[in-house]
């Protein structure tokens, strides 16, 4: 009698183990924020010019990708200042986050990288966006280079203030610790300071690290970031 009690205890258990394991919610693939559409359909240009680079000079295998909006576009020394780094240049000038986001496959994640370093949100402060919708659109370019570049270093270059763009520092300086602050509780992805040594001693730009149009960096500059990156860089 005990034994026939028993099979009938052991055969309700093992079905309702499979009722609850077929109505249990399958796991769900990692969601992320879609940002607005690109800020320019122009940018679909730099992405054939960045093929017919890729076929005239094949890239480095598993490079350091800089990309980002002009100040990485017009860094023309960029592999003479990293001499011993496989870098590589795919940044398009006047870019968004956002425009990272929806190129994120052609500008970084074809070349399976073994780092990526990001410039970009200063446009989008210019343009108007404030900096919580920056903050939410840097989240989605790392959660979308996170998807398929789960281990991958990011290094996120803050915004550079400038003499052009001054009437934005308070601004700039929001989204820079919005930023920070997010970085640091994120897996693998650096906060790299280059605002406050770009500022003087009165809190201004310093104008002799930039151009005639006091918004893109000169030599300067450029050499003042090679230093403050070069620490951040994989070998």
């Amino acid at each position: 009698m005990f034994q026939r009690v028993a099979a009938l205890v052991l055969m309700l258990c093992t079905v309702l183990l499979q009722a609850a394991c077929a109505t249990a919610p399958s796991p769900q693939p990692a969601v992320f924020p879609v940002p607005d559409a690109v800020s320019s359909p122009e940018w679909a240009a730099d992405m054939q010019r960045f093929a017919a680079e890729d076929l005239l000079a094949p890239p480095p295998r598993h490079p350091v990708v800089f990309t980002g909006s002009s100040s990485i576009r017009l860094w023309d020394t960029l592999a003479a200042d990293f001499p011993d780094r496989p870098v590589l240049n795919r940044g398009f000038g006047g870019s968004q986050l956002r425009d990272a986001f929806h190129y994120a496959e052609t500008i970084a994640i074809r070349y399976r990288p073994r780092q990526i370093v990001l410039y970009s949100g200063e446009n989008d402060l210019a343009a108007g966006r404030t900096p919580q919708q920056v903050l939410a659109d840097f989240r989605a370019v790392v959660a979308r280079l996170r998807r398929d570049l789960p281990d991958v270093p990011i290094a996120f270059i803050s915004f550079k203030p400038s003499p052009a763009r001054a009437h934005l520092l308070d601004m700039q300086r929001t989204a820079n610790a919005l930023i920070r602050k997010e970085a640091a509780n994120m897996d693998r992805v650096a906060y790299v300071d280059i605002f406050t040594p770009m500022l003087g001693v009165t809190g201004q730009p310093r104008a002799e690290l930039f151009g005639e149009d006091r918004l893109h960096m000169n030599r300067a500059g450029y050499l003042l970031w090679r230093k403050i990156i070069a620490p951040y860089l994989l070998p």
